[in-house]
């Protein structure tokens, strides 16, 4: 789906410097205590083998190049991903219901390269450990400035809580289209389509997983 986006964005709107340079298959994984509290979330990415050359290029690593990585790479590699500046939401929005859940900092990361992908983990502690009940769990990860895609094409699990129903939200993606063109079109000659935020369009392009468990 993401790369349909960049095409589209590419072709149909060429002042909007806003496209993917870094592609990321996402994993989720919810884990709930013996109380139905929410506890942390595990999320999964997958690069995208062009950035994961870059990355195992620029670090000396798997330097035969078989697309692996030894115990010892995997080790220093684990974490590379995970120098958030502050204020960083990792790429990742909750809300339980409409209320906005926090989320912690990334936990207990791990790296490893498979057929020449880099693969992390990171856990993130969810404030408050809010209970499911019967409300929905909303977790959305995207980069607002789209410079990361995120496709969630991995697997989405609830740990420690049974029948749950778990769904994946896709965007319009044609619909967000039009709508960004015609903003665009509204713009005057003089006007920067960066300083009028157009950039931050990726939101609009993202998957929202939607967990909801019995109460």
């Amino acid at each position: 789906m993401k790369k349909t986006v960049l095409f589209a964005l590419l072709v149909a709107a060429p002042p909007l410097d806003a496209h993917p340079h870094i592609f990321i298959d996402t994993g989720l994984e919810v884990i709930v205590d013996e109380e139905g509290h929410v506890t942390y979330v595990k999320v999964t990415w997958t690069y995208d083998a062009l950035y994961s050359l870059l990355v195992t290029e620029d670090k000396g690593m798997d330097l035969d190049g078989d697309g692996a990585l030894s115990p010892e790479e995997e080790d220093a590699l684990a974490g590379f991903d995970m120098a958030w500046i502050p204020g960083f939401n990792g790429d990742l929005v909750a809300h339980l219901d409409d209320a906005p859940l926090a989320l912690g900092g990334p936990e207990a990361a791990t790296a490893e390269m498979i057929d020449g992908r880099i693969i992390t983990t990171h856990m993130r502690a969810v404030a408050g450990t809010p209970a499911l009940g019967d409300a929905t769990l909303s977790l959305k990860p995207y980069d607002e400035t789209f410079y990361t895609a995120y496709d969630v094409t991995g697997t989405i699990a609830v740990t420690g809580l049974d029948g749950c129903d778990i769904r994946k939200v896709e965007p319009d993606v044609d619909a967000e289209l039009a709508n960004l063109q015609y903003l665009l079109g509204k713009l005057s000659q003089d006007q920067d389509a960066i300083e009028m935020g157009f950039p931050e369009v990726g939101e609009s392009f993202a998957t929202d997983v939607q967990v909801t468990c019995a109460a």
